[in-house]
C-alpha cells in the first residue's frame, strides 16, 4: 500500500502527464508524436514494464502494434505485431470493446504468448483497454504490461482509460485529417464552433465599485474550445442575486475554461460549462461546490476523449476577497503591487470530465489589497511560437505585469496582445489565447 506521500506524488505525476497529453492534442497532428507520449505516460505512471498501442485494420479485423515501448528488437522479433479481433486478450478486448485486467497472464486460457516465446520476455500481468472514436467506432487497444510490485488496481484502470480516451481521438483525428474531403468537412465544423464560442462570451463585463476588469479571447485558426464568463453579483446578508448587465454590482462570478480537441464537440462543451456556472451562481452555491456539480455532470455527458480545463473565482468587492479554485487550468498569476511581485500558482486538480470526484476539500480565499491583479492566462499565450521555435514563456508574461504597475486593466490586456503578437511576428496562433484580469484600484 502506497504511503499518503507516495500517492499525493502519483496523483500529481499522473495530473501532469494528462494535461501534457491534452496540450499536445491541440498543438499537433503528428500521430506517431501523440501516441509515443500516451504510451510512455502509461507505461511512467502506472510503473509498468512495457506499453502499446494497437491499430485497428477494420477491413481485415485485425489489431497491429502502432506504438510500442519498452518492446525489444532484433533477430526472431517481429516489427509488426498483428492479431486477429478476439484473439488473445488484446484481440479479446477489441472484441468485447471492454477492459480486461489480468494479474497472472500464464493463468488465463486467452493469452497468446507467442510473442513472449519470440522475444524471450515473460508477460505477469496485463491491463488492456479497447480505444474508441466518439461515434463509437473501435479505433484500436492500449495495452499495458507487468505492473512492478503487484497487480494493475482501479485506479490504474481509471487513469489508463483516461490517456486511451485521448490516443482514441489521435488516431480517429489523424484517419480523418488523410481525407480531403472529410478536412473539409472539419473545417466547416470549425467555422461554426467559432460562431458557438462568439456566443458564449458575455457582451459586458460586471461594473464594481473600486474594480477594474478586462478580458479577451482570441480564438486559433483551428479552435481549441477557449471560454471565459463574468456575471455580476449583489448580496443582501447571506442570500445573494444575479445582477443584470449594465447594473452595478458588489461581487462577480467569473470562469475560464478550455476544452480538449477541436471542432463543434469543445465549443459546445465550454457553452455547457458556462451554463452550469450561471445556473450556480443564480442558486447561490460556492465556487467548489459548483465546479464539483460542473464535474459530475460533465463526466456523465462528455464522450470519451474529451474533458475541460476550467478556473472559476468568486469576489466579494466589498470584503475584497477572492475566492479561487482550477481544474487543470494554468498558469494563475497574482500580481502584488505593494512588492510588485508576480506570484505564480498551478492548478488545484484534474481537469473536469475525467474522474467524479474532486480531489479538493476547499477553494483558496486570497484578499486583494489596493492596486493588485490576478490574471489568469491560458496556455495559447504560454505557448505561443515565434519562428525559431521558441515560446513566448511565463517570464515575458510575469515582465508584462511587473512594467506596467499601476495600470489599468485593460492596458495590461492590450499590452499582453500587443506583445504576444509583436513576438510571433504576427504568424497566426496554434492555439486560442484567452486572458481574464481582476484588478483592485489602488
Amino acid at each position: 500500500m502506497l504511503m499518503p506521500e507516495a500517492e499525493s506524488t502519483l496523483h500529481q505525476d499522473a495530473l501532469r502527464r494528462v494535461l501534457a497529453v491534452a496540450r499536445l492534442l491541440g498543438a499537433t497532428d503528428d500521430l506517431h508524436e501523440v501516441l509515443s507520449v500516451i504510451i510512455d505516460a502509461m507505461r511512467d505512471v502506472l510503473d509498468a514494464e512495457r506499453a502499446t498501442v494497437f491499430e485497428h485494420d477494420a477491413p481485415k479485423s485485425q489489431l497491429f502494434s502502432s506504438v510500442a515501448h519498452g518492446v525489444a528488437s532484433g533477430p526472431g522479433v517481429p516489427e509488426e505485431i498483428r492479431v486477429d479481433v478476439g484473439q488473445g486478450l488484446a484481440g479479446e478486448c477489441a472484441r468485447a470493446r471492454a477492459v480486461i485486467n489480468v494479474p497472472d497472464a500464464y493463468a488465463d486460457p486467452r493469452f497468446n504468448p507467442a510473442v513472449d516465446k519470440a522475444t524471450g520476455f515473460r508477460t505477469r500481468s496485463i491491463l488492456a483497454i479497447p480505444l474508441e472514436s466518439v461515434g463509437g467506432e473501435l479505433v484500436g487497444v492500449a495495452q499495458v504490461l507487468n505492473k512492478r510490485g503487484g497487480r494493475f488496481g482501479p485506479e490504474d484502470e481509471e487513469i489508463a482509460c483516461a490517456l486511451a480516451a485521448q490516443a482514441a481521438v489521435a488516431i480517429k483525428r489523424a484517419r480523418l485529417l488523410e481525407d480531403r474531403l472529410m478536412r473539409e468537412k472539419l473545417e466547416r465544423e470549425i467555422e461554426v464552433a467559432r460562431h458557438v464560442q462568439q456566443q458564449s462570451f458575455p457582451s459586458s463585463l460586471p461594473r464594481m465599485k473600486g474594480y477594474d476588469l478586462a478580458a479577451f479571447s482570441e480564438p486559433a485558426e483551428q479552435t481549441g474550445g477557449d471560454a471565459y464568463d463574468a456575471v455580476g453579483l449583489a448580496h443582501d446578508g447571506s442570500s445573494r442575486r444575479v445582477m443584470p448587465n449594465g447594473d452595478e454590482a458588489d461581487g462577480a462570478f467569473f470562469f475560464m475554461a478550455d476544452a480538449t480537441g477541436h471542432g463543434v464537440g469543445p465549443a459546445l462543451s465550454v457553452t455547457q460549462v458556462r451554463s452550469m456556472l450561471r445556473m450556480g451562481a443564480r442558486i447561490g452555491a460556492g465556487v467548489l461546490e459548483t465546479m464539483s456539480q460542473i464535474n459530475r455532470q460533465l463526466c456523465e455527458d462528455l464522450p470519451p476523449g474529451l474533458f475541460v480545463t476550467a478556473w472559476m473565482g468568486e469576489l466579494d468587492a466589498l470584503a475584497h476577497t477572492l475566492d479561487v479554485f482550477s481544474a487543470g487550468q494554468a498558469p494563475l498569476l497574482l500580481h502584488r503591487y505593494a512588492t510588485n511581485e508576480v506570484i505564480v500558482s498551478d492548478a488545484d486538480t484534474m481537469p473536469l470530465g475525467i474522474l467524479p470526484d474532486l480531489d479538493a476539500e476547499r477553494s483558496t480565499r486570497i484578499r486583494l489589497e489596493p492596486g493588485d491583479v490576478y490574471a489568469v492566462i491560458s496556455d495559447g499565450i504560454i505557448e505561443a511560437m515565434r519562428d525559431d521555435n521558441e515560446q513566448f514563456g511565463l517570464e515575458r508574461l510575469i515582465d508584462i505585469f511587473t512594467g506596467m504597475r499601476g495600470s489599468a486593466a485593460s492596458e495590461i490586456s492590450d499590452r499582453i496582445r500587443s506583445t504576444v503578437d509583436a513576438f510571433t511576428g504576427g504568424a497566426p496562433a496554434a492555439d486560442d489565447q484567452t486572458v481574464v484580469l481582476i484588478r483592485r484600484e489602488s
